[in-house]
């Protein structure tokens, strides 16, 4: 069963709230490590604390939630093994997760509309990582030093 470890700053709080809910619906399991609401948290330790967890555990997704996306994904990307990605489309989140063995899936909780943050999720939750070769030995690069 999949699981989730969930992180938002202020400017993503309320669209990772309405995700919650269809995590909820889905009878997802989820932790969530957002601060409560307040102006001014720092994205980066929220964003590498879901990472941390996300690689540590390897059975588990991450959901991060900002402004735009950007700043989350590039914090927990500072850590080997965390793939994340900015999607603004349930193909793009079909992709990352078959192509590119995408583990944390960020958001933008001022770009994205809650329904289509719905459809990005669901899309995200059923798609699978593709173990074609090719795949396989690109997601392999991503993690090597080369």
């Amino acid at each position: 069963m999949t699981t989730f470890i969930l992180g938002a700053d202020h400017a993503g709080f309320a669209l990772k709230e309405h995700l919650r809910k269809v995590l909820d619906q889905l009878h997802i399991r989820y932790e969530d490590l957002s601060p409560d609401v307040v102006e001014g948290d720092d994205y980066p330790f929220i964003a590498k604390r879901v990472a941390k967890l996300v690689v540590e555990k390897g059975d588990v997704h991450g959901l991060l939630v900002c402004g735009t996306g950007f700043g989350m994904d590039i914090a927990a990307n500072r850590l080997r093994g965390a793939r994340a990605v900015v999607v603004q489309t349930a193909e793009e989140a079909r992709l990352a997760r078959e192509h590119n063995h995408a583990n944390i899936l960020v958001l933008g909780g001022r770009i994205t509309e809650p329904a289509q943050a719905s459809h990005i999720l669901k899309t995200w939750i059923d798609s699978h990582p593709s173990y074609a070769q090719r795949h396989v030995r690109r997601v392999h690069q991503l993690d090597s030093d080369v």
